[in-house]
């Protein structure tokens, strides 16, 4: 084989080092390309012990349970359960007066009592029950949302007022008042303005893409049921039967970088392979869907692993502030030129979820 291609090959299949503000050995290996859509595998140590179970899993043992407020941007979230539950920031919940996305990631401790827990509207317009669906609590969280601009919308650190303007705004400044809710700022009416103008963006790019229109006649406006839509499923079949086993393999895998046309887009990293894999299926179809999404966009070449590395880096490397959140996590988020970082840890500092979005 000529020399050039033996390099290029080397450097496509090369495990590469994260060497930024953590010590854990992190690396990246890929990309693994379908059509506009490429994977990069984000390799570390596995932490021990006990796998929580993800908050689609508890749902659908009825070990937690989401109840609706009449708030749009607040739900009450309560595990009743024995163990841990996972809850992603992203993560879709089914039902109640309108279809939400849960705007932090969170870990809830058994028997935690109800918690609040900031949400955004997926469905708008909807306030009363759909069918023989149960409007005072949410069924199912099968689905992440499909948009690096709507997390962005919901999750991006708010501009920092002027010290006198902050105190009037929000006086209370105890750790128990920060405590109550978790919400990611407080420009709420802004940032779901923003999520359904993504939503409706989303609905209508994977309509053209797939030729066929989403929406649903039991919501139109339901990101969730549009997810559901059978044309969709249909364009996401190839790309699920290339890409799955990616993030099935050995079990040092704890995350994943996906690039769409040629753009890197977004990353999620968890402390343990056992969580990651829990986690993929629901990750792996939400970069699908907005990779379908994009599909009658410009497209590049899928950037080299290397590209990936830089990006988790460098996001990683960014100014960072910091909130508590409830079930005694904090959140840190950081921000830099190109990408944001999120965190949440627990009290021992131990992390729970590392998320990143290019901006």
């Amino acid at each position: 084989m000529h020399r050039r291609a033996l390099l290029a090959l080397a450097s496509s299949l090369a495990i590469l080092t994260i060497c930024p503000a953590r010590a854990d050995d992190t690396r990246v290996s890929g990309p693994v390309v379908h059509e506009n859509l490429a994977i990069y595998l984000v390799h570390g140590q596995s932490a021990a012990g006990p796998v929580p179970l993800t908050l689609e899993e508890a749902l659908a043992k009825r070990a937690v349970r989401v109840h609706e407020t009449g708030n749009v941007n607040e739900l009450q979230i309560e595990n009743l359960g024995a163990g841990e539950v996972f809850v992603q920031s992203g993560d879709i919940v089914k039902g109640g007066q309108q279809d939400r996305v849960l705007s932090v990631s969170l870990v809830l401790p058994p028997k935690s009592g109800r918690i609040n827990i900031a949400s955004f509207c997926v469905e708008q317009g909807r306030w009363t029950a759909r069918g023989k669906e149960d409007v005072k609590t949410f069924a199912t969280a099968s689905a992440a949302i499909p948009s690096r601009e709507a997390k962005i919308a919901m999750r991006a650190p708010a501009p920092v007022a002027e010290p006198a303007l902050t105190a009037q705004i929000n006086p209370l400044s105890s750790l128990s008042s920060r405590r109550t809710t978790a919400y990611a700022g407080e420009d709420t009416s802004q940032r779901q303005q923003e999520v359904w103008r993504r939503v409706r963006s989303v609905q209508e790019k994977l309509s053209g893409s797939v030729g066929a229109p989403v929406y649903s006649t039991a919501s139109q406006t339901s990101l969730q049921l549009a997810l559901e839509n059978e044309k969709l499923k249909d364009a996401q079949a190839a790309y699920l039967n290339t890409l799955t086993g990616a993030g099935e393999k050995g079990d040092d895998v704890v995350g994943y970088v996906f690039a769409v046309n040629g753009k890197l887009n977004s990353a999620e990293v968890y402390p343990s392979n056992g969580l990651f894999r829990k986690m993929w299926p629901k990750l792996l179809a939400a970069s699908i869907t907005e990779a379908i999404s994009h599909k009658n966009a410009d497209k590049d070449t899928a950037p080299a692993g290397e590209a990936a590395l830089a990006f988790l880096t460098e996001a990683a490397a960014g100014k960072s502030t910091e909130k508590f959140l409830p079930g005694e996590v904090k959140l840190e988020m950081r921000d830099a030129d190109k990408a944001l970082y999120f965190e949440t840890r627990r009290a021992s500092g131990a992390f729970v979820h590392r998320s990143y979005l290019a901006k």
